[in-house]
């Protein structure tokens, strides 16, 4: 699977330098009716997520291979192989020329994850996996299948536009219910109140949980948003629907309230899947503000954010390994006994929570800078809350690990996970700083897109 991966991420390494010199590469590979085609066409946006998807894909198969052995987990074969397919539908998601082509590979990623989240196979595993199931599914099925319909009945394209395709061919009225349609179709982004799938399907394997919260999953859904709102919609048009302003307020209803939930949670993974439905809200605020700056700092949010939250899921996975520690309460005194497990965690939690040196800061600037420029105040003053939030309820972990004693014989016996879980953790750690440094290209690719 390592291998696999590595070579994926060749592939797109080879095709990173035509995009950066201003060229799209595409290809159509059958078209089914006038407007309706399976086609693939590479742009700075889906380069991004192809980039961040593939890259983490090497170090999560290295970890998945360490934890799994670790916990001597089961039916690993499987495992892999459903891994493998959800990935390569993530790249079908991120080359998508057009919506057909992209909710294709948006379904493919739900079924071949599905298995992932059931792995354990008892009863609180296939609960989980039934509410990831029917919530992902019928939101897809029941909103963005119409929503596309519609587009191409009444656009006659559903190709990806600079602009957008709905102007001059859907009204304003219309365009604003299609919209809702869209957004709340796009079940993987967690908008409440369609955001339970993604705390029930904490029950998998830790290494599915870095899957669906960085590598693949809620990134697909995320930027599917951000597609939709660039190519189909348009900033243009997208400012004049009534429904943006309304999923703005729900978007920054969600950010808070899964913020204040994540405080509650004493399980570790649960605090990070509610923190995981609070930081997809940044990018869905950030597409809805209709604002260049805003638009690049919701992209860039998928980067920092995919990074900072892997480095987390990894280290509550090496935890579990080590220790058989799942809450947070239970770990005082941990850094003593896994200090680059516990150091790692750290630097992920500055990164998610975006202070200095950690690329989270630029994704949360560019949107505070949107929302500003926007005249929506308000936003800002939601973001700059959250961000005080994301202090309490993600630096308690490490807080208890490195300043409070252990208790009696709790942490005695344990050390640091296997290498294969260490390792990865610590690059991706890694990569939190490097990301601080590295912003600027990343702008500069954005900013061709949405014209800063």
């Amino acid at each position: 699977m390592v291998a696999i991966a590595a070579l994926l991420f060749a592939t797109v390494l080879q095709i990173l330098p035509a995009v950066l010199a201003g060229g799209r590469p595409a290809i159509t590979l059958i078209e089914l009716l006038p407007g309706l085609s399976m086609a693939f066409e590479v742009e700075p946006l889906g380069m991004i997520f192809a980039l961040v998807a593939s890259s983490l894909w090497i170090i999560t198969s290295l970890y998945a291979i360490g934890y799994m052995r670790g916990a001597n987990e089961s039916k690993q074969t499987r495992f892999h192989a459903c891994f493998a397919v959800a990935l390569f539908s993530v790249m079908g998601i991120a080359f998508a020329e057009n919506m057909f082509t992209l909710f294709i590979f948006y379904e493919v990623l739900t079924l071949s994850t599905y298995p992932l989240v059931a792995h354990k196979g008892n009863r609180e595993a296939q609960q989980g996996a039934r509410t990831y199931l029917v919530l992902l599914l019928g939101t897809s099925i029941g909103f963005q299948l119409v929503a596309i319909v519609a587009t191409w009945w009444l656009a006659g394209s559903l190709s990806f536009t600079e602009g957008g395709i709905m102007e001059g061919h859907v009204s304003h009225a219309l365009g604003g219910l299609l919209l809702l349609l869209y957004i709340y179709g796009i079940g993987k982004a967690a908008l409440m109140p369609f955001h339970r799938w993604l705390p029930a399907a904490m029950v998998a394997p830790t290494p599915v949980s870095a899957l669906l919260h960085a590598v693949a999953v809620v990134k697909a859904g995320v930027f599917t948003v951000l597609k939709v709102s660039t190519y189909i919609f348009g900033q243009d048009y997208l400012r004049e629907l009534w429904s943006a302003d309304l999923l703005m307020t729900i978007a920054a209803f969600s950010l808070l309230s899964a913020s204040l939930v994540a405080l509650q949670k004493d399980n570790l993974k649960a605090r990070l899947a509610y923190s995981t439905v609070s930081q997809l809200s940044y990018i869905t605020l950030g597409a809805m503000l209709a604002h260049e700056l805003a638009a690049i700092g919701g992209s860039m949010h998928i980067v920092m954010h995919a990074f900072g939250k892997i480095t987390l899921f990894f280290c509550a996975g090496a935890i579990y390994v080590a220790s058989k520690k799942t809450n947070v309460s239970e770990m005082d005194g941990l850094g003593r006994r896994m200090p680059f497990t516990m150091g790692a965690y750290l630097l992920g939690a500055l990164a998610v929570i975006g202070v200095p040196p950690m690329g989270g800061l630029w994704s949360k600037w560019h949107l505070v800078l949107g929302a500003a420029d926007s005249g929506q105040l308000l936003m800002v003053l939601v973001i700059m809350l959250s961000t005080l939030l994301n202090i309490v309820y993600l630096l308690r972990p490490a807080v208890r690990a490195f300043l409070m004693p252990p208790k009696e014989g709790e942490s005695r016996g344990v050390r640091e996970a296997p290498l294969l879980c260490v390792v990865p953790l610590c690059i991706t750690a890694l990569g939190c700083m490097a990301l601080f440094l590295a912003a600027d290209p990343l702008r500069t690719m954005l900013g061709g897109i949405f014209g800063n």
